[in-house]
């Protein structure tokens, strides 16, 4: 009985070197991340939109409809991702994270929002929601930027091509 234990191990072993000398483990898994996708024609679509093709455990979303997912075997910094909501298509941004969600992504913390009792509790009490803003996000580059006006007067002047004799002259006149 353990000869044939043994013998059913090793062939195993030997079935698991044959698949990874010809690269058919390659193969297995890309197939299993298109399938993680949704097929061939979403995971296209995932390539187009973030350039890489990931498979991995789905975590949660988040109120702006962001979806986060984690997989252990990917290496750290590498291993938890968002996949944003298509509304936004090609204009997502980093600052379309909710702060709750920033923290477990970047590893500040390894409690989901959902998990996590101190912001459970901040969103259960009413007077701390008074002080909170909603998040928003950067709004940089577009017409809805900030831009500072200044209430003083500028001590540049834009140079007309004269000298200053030249200029005082035309003031005497």
């Amino acid at each position: 009985m353990l000869k044939i234990i043994t013998l059913c191990h090793q062939n195993y072993f030997i079935k698991l070197f044959e698949m990874s000398l010809l690269g058919l483990d390659k193969w297995a898994r890309l197939i299993k991340i298109i399938i993680h996708n949704g097929g061939i024609r979403k995971s296209l679509q995932t390539l187009w939109y973030t350039d890489t093709l990931k498979e991995g455990e789905y975590k949660g979303t988040d109120c702006n409809g962001n979806k986060y997912y984690e997989n252990q075997r990917y290496m750290i910094a590498r291993s938890r991702w968002v996949k944003y909501n298509l509304i936004y298509g090609f204009d997502y941004d980093a600052s379309q994270i909710p702060p709750e969600w920033y923290g477990w992504l970047h590893y500040k913390t390894d409690r989901l929002p959902c998990e996590d009792p101190a912001k459970l509790e901040l969103k259960a009490d009413c007077r701390a929601q008074k002080w909170l803003q909603p998040t928003s996000e950067n709004m940089s580059g577009t017409a809805k930027a900030y831009v500072p006006y200044s209430t003083t007067k500028s001590n540049i002047c834009v140079w007309d091509g004269k000298s200053k004799t030249t200029r005082d002259s035309e003031n005497q006149n």
